[in-house]
């Protein structure tokens, strides 16, 4: 099967601008990010998918200096960005949606994901771990076959379908086979437990938990970050506050399957 996993990226960010620069260990955030991407077995081809805005040339040229893929696309279409990435860099079967504010995602959440899309193939038009989120915050995976990603293309007008790719298919079980991979320990830390990157409070977190783990060992995951954050409750509560806070608060009255207990604001 040939899996394409697409990161999207862009240095323009009103609450948090260029995070996507910002150091861990010694390298701008995106590359820690990809690097731990890579290490996932079944991801297949990865690709940063950024925007064709001139204020990401910057973000172009530190992919190209760090030997990624990378393709330009539309600034606010990310459906369209998706699925064009996956013209350019195909033949492609499936694609994998990863954002870029995951810096600490788990390669072995990613291949998780994508072994049970890999195993029922050809019997679900939408996998993830999200609908319901049960994984800690920034785990975020979602696979798509290409042919049910170019009818999202077709057929999406809603602007939030567009700019965040996938809803289309989560908002509409009627019509398409959605399959959830729930976190395999059975506990849901989707709401208490914040490891994305969006507020510099986030990033404080994200860089203490990268001093702590990367020297020793470049493959941590989420059960080391997990084991750190019990035996460091200081750097647990320096992003515990935002804890729940994710784009859905935003849209509680226009997405039909997300309730107000999966979100929250500020």
């Amino acid at each position: 099967m040939n899996i394409l996993t697409v990161v999207q990226a862009r240095r323009g960010s009103s609450r948090l601008p260029d995070k996507v620069s910002l150091p861990l260990a010694g390298q701008p955030l995106l590359v820690r990010m990809v690097q731990r991407v890579q290490l996932a077995r079944l991801a297949g081809q990865i690709v940063v998918a950024t925007t064709t805005d001139a204020a990401d040339d910057a973000l172009v040229a530190m992919c190209e200096a760090h030997g990624l893929n990378v393709f330009r696309g539309s600034p606010t279409d990310l459906l369209d960005r998706h699925y064009q990435a996956a013209l350019a860099f195909g033949p492609v079967d499936a694609v994998v949606k990863i954002p870029s504010d995951c810096p600490l995602i788990d390669p072995a959440v990613i291949d998780r994901v994508l072994a049970y899309y890999i195993a029922t193939a050809g019997q679900f038009d939408f996998v993830s771990n999200l609908h319901p989120a049960t994984y800690p915050d920034g785990n975020d995976v979602e696979v798509v076959p290409l042919g049910a990603l170019a009818t999202a293309w077709r057929e999406a007008r809603r602007p939030l379908e567009r700019e965040h790719t996938t809803p289309f298919f989560w908002e509409n079980p009627g019509r398409f086979r959605l399959a959830n991979v729930a976190w395999e320990t059975g506990l849901d830390y989707s709401m208490s437990h914040r490891f994305t990157i969006d507020y510099r409070e986030d990033y404080e977190f994200i860089k203490a938990v990268f001093e702590a783990l990367y020297s020793a060992n470049p493959a941590f995951g989420l059960a080391d970050i997990l084991t750190l954050l019990k035996q460091r409750p200081d750097i647990y509560a320096l992003n515990a506050s935002l804890a729940g806070v994710n784009w859905y608060r935003n849209h509680l009255d226009e997405l039909k399957t997300v309730a107000a207990g999966q979100t929250k604001r500020i």
